[in-house]
């Protein structure tokens, strides 16, 4: 696992010309796919149809992070898509080591994502039945949110966890991420970035992601 990979988040992209964004980022680490249902969060974006699309015509890997309700139901379709990541909620999953398994097991990587208020402590055991683990730096749920400086304590937490275990864990952060804000989360541990407004905000997407992955490199080294 890279130091610094950059995923950036088509929730930010232009949905009317998906495959044409895509190719603007084909030296991203992997697509960030924002799974929303309405229910676990207040907003709806794109299912498993549009997953699929994404999946045929994409020139990276897809980081599928699935914010919805009954995650233990609906995750394991998202691998069998050949999603190459997936990421559930804990708060939405009844049986989160079963369903990291079962993800494993149909050919994708397992990820778990934390928002903001829950604790990181209670997860620590089940590292070594994930291949990642996010800690949201905003609320779930929309874009073009500001970065939460009270997340970095968690990220320091998570990131010794993962050191102490010995476990190749990747440990993700997603909202607020800016070339600014890049440097704390980094700094803090983090070696995994979801970027949305800070990579399709820009005049060139590649370019932003490449100045993003230089200041993530810069702040890790410091660690």
């Amino acid at each position: 696992m890279s130091t610094c990979c950059i995923n950036p988040s088509i929730l930010s992209a232009d949905f009317v010309n998906l495959e044409a964004e895509l190719k603007r980022i084909s030296n991203a680490d992997a697509v960030h796919v924002d799974v929303m249902d309405n229910h676990f969060v207040p907003n709806l974006t794109l299912g498993l149809p549009v997953v699929e699309r994404i999946q045929a015509v994409s020139p990276v890997p897809l980081d599928a992070h699935l914010m919805i309700a009954d995650a233990d139901r609906w995750a394991p379709a998202y691998a069998d898509a050949g999603v190459a990541s997936v990421t559930f909620h804990a708060e939405a999953a009844v049986a989160p080591i079963k369903l990291a398994r079962e993800l494993r097991a149909r050919g994708s990587k397992a990820g778990m994502a934390l928002r903001p208020a829950t604790p990181v402590e209670p997860y620590l055991d089940m590292l070594g039945e994930l291949d990642m683990l996010l800690i949201m730096t905003v609320e779930p749920g929309f874009g073009g949110q500001s970065f939460l400086d009270v997340t970095l304590p968690k990220i320091r937490r998570a990131r010794a966890a993962i050191d102490g275990s010995g476990i190749g864990v990747a440990l993700q952060v997603d909202g607020g991420i800016t070339e600014e804000t890049i440097l704390r989360a980094a700094e803090a541990g983090a070696n995994v970035f979801v970027a949305g407004s800070a990579v399709y905000g820009k005049e060139d997407p590649a370019e932003a992601i490449e100045r993003l992955r230089e200041a993530g490199l810069a702040a890790a080294a410091k660690r």
